[in-house]
């Protein structure tokens, strides 16, 4: 089994599995579990492997929702892992850009599961871009 975060040092990489309809979130070995249950909340199930060696924990968007649903739960977790610092990839046929933009006003608004509340600011803050074009620097 391979990870692609370890592979790619990123903190989490969103792909579609090969040969599969399952969109994964792995992150790497080892990965915080502030991280882990952020994904949790997100609403990415966990999934867990214990071996004679590595335990290997990765989530996945729920499989019982339809192909475009999926596409935009991977995609509403990236606000909230991009606010918290984290360095997402996802491939351009995975990433919504409505879905963003909503998670996006959810946070704002402190409707998202990884919403960070903060108080109100007399200046608004800037529109959060979506992520740059360099989000799939590789094929899957």
């Amino acid at each position: 089994m391979g990870n692609r975060a370890d592979d790619y040092g990123s903190d989490v990489e969103i792909y579609r599995k090969p040969l599969t309809d399952a969109i994964y979130a792995e992150t790497p070995t080892g990965a915080p579990e502030q991280l882990l249950a952020l994904l949790d909340a997100l609403g990415l199930q966990r999934k867990t492997v214990t071996t004679a060696g590595p335990v290997y924990v990765w989530h996945e968007v729920p499989g019982h929702l339809s192909e475009d649903e999926q596409k935009q739960a991977a995609t509403r977790a990236l606000p909230s892992l991009l606010l918290a610092g984290y360095v997402v990839n996802i491939p351009d046929d995975l990433f919504d850009p409505a879905a963003y933009q909503q998670a996006v006003a959810d946070i704002r608004n402190h409707r998202h599961p990884g919403a960070v509340p903060s108080r109100p600011s007399p200046l608004a803050p800037a529109p959060v871009p979506p992520p740059s074009a360099d989000r799939s620097r590789r094929s899957p």
